[in-house]
């Protein structure tokens, strides 16, 4: 009876927590929270004492920028925990932010998403660190599922779906059918691995070295995932090697497509193993619908021509690619009195 009680008062929420970014999605709210995955700590050198200075937005801008007593981490690596005690105190915050304290709030239920190729070590990790930053109960569901969900593919019916999601830390490849994962492969490659070969291609070919945060911004501006018709350039600041000074210098959509070049490669092997792997009545659903692009790489220019032409089937970006798995876990809330197989389960 005060389990119900409670659980009328309180707010559910799913999560995504993301290696580059964490988003919460609150029911009957919608997306309440967009925030970088990083955390800024200060260190009190007398003591030896630690203290979260900044989570999120304001944490990101101290990246690389940060004096010796504060450091400024990202505690998720390819999709999984690399800090734990880090990592739940920016759930906490983060929730702290959307769930403001009020007069007899009760603990939220919460739906967090995993990637499919992490360990039940790494599961039992996201678990432990949703409980200890307050949830009163927590269910695990792997990130192929929710996107497909949130890119609104018929899961639930007897079809194969394709969803590629491409995030910060990793890509995730799921074939879905009758509310389960079917076939689900996740590579180690994502934004993080786009943001490194463009500073170790800059390094290499002019002898500059840039941060993670310019890389990105190259990325965002001028990269793209197949030759085009237009050539734009962009100009970028650095620091020169050999000189020790910074320096600015031009570089070329065509050069950042040649830098690109490995890790969209991986992710096109990825795509082709998982066809490959995929039972051919599912197969041929896939032929005849194509495969759906989620996560914020789906937004580098041309990705989906990029696939298209290797595997020669219909690809098509989901609206909103960055929103869809915390918008599809958002959907799966409503299921998680049902329990249905879209959940994962830890034990």
């Amino acid at each position: 009876m005060f389990r119900t009680l409670t659980g009328y008062f309180s707010n559910d929420l799913a999560i995504d927590l993301g290696t580059a970014n964490t988003l919460i999605y609150m029911r009957g709210k919608g997306i309440v929270l967009d925030e970088p995955s990083v955390v800024a700590i200060l260190s009190d050198a007398p003591t030896n004492k630690k203290s979260i200075l900044a989570v999120g937005l304001e944490a990101k801008r101290m990246l690389g920028r940060t004096p010796g007593s504060i450091q400024a981490i990202r505690p998720m690596k390819d999709g999984v925990i690399a800090d734990f005690t880090v990592t739940e105190q920016m759930l906490k915050q983060f929730i702290k932010k959307v769930a403001p304290g009020r007069f007899f709030a009760a603990s939220p239920r919460i739906v967090i998403c995993v990637p499919c190729g992490s360990t039940q070590v790494e599961r039992r990790a996201i678990k432990d660190s949703a409980l200890a930053a307050g949830a009163r109960r927590v269910e695990l569901i792997e990130e192929p599922m929710a996107a497909a969900i949130g890119a609104g593919l018929p899961v639930e019916e007897p079809t194969g779906s394709m969803v590629v999601d491409i995030g910060g830390g990793t890509t995730e490849v799921g074939v879905i059918s009758l509310g389960g994962v079917v076939y689900s492969n996740s590579v180690r490659v994502g934004g993080d691995k786009f943001d490194e070969a463009i500073i170790n291609y800059i390094r290499r070919n002019y002898g500059m070295l840039i941060g993670e945060t310019t890389a990105e911004e190259i990325k965002k501006t001028i990269g793209s995932a197949f030759p085009g018709a237009e050539v734009r350039e962009m100009e970028v600041k650095g620091r020169n090697l050999a000189e020790g000074i910074p320096r600015a210098f031009t570089v070329s959509s065509n050069e950042i497509l040649e830098a690109l070049t490995e890790p969209l490669n991986q992710i096109v092997s990825a795509v082709k193993i998982a066809l490959e792997q995929t039972p051919p009545e599912l197969g041929a659903d896939i032929a005849e619908k194509g495969m759906v692009l989620t996560g914020g790489g789906a937004l580098l220019k041309d990705i989906d021509r990029l696939l298209a032409e290797e595997t020669g089937l219909p690809v098509f970006v989901a609206e909103e690619p960055l929103t869809c798995v915390v918008r599809g876990s958002g959907k799966a809330l409503d299921k998680m009195d049902k329990h249905g197989t879209i959940f994962t389960n830890v034990p």
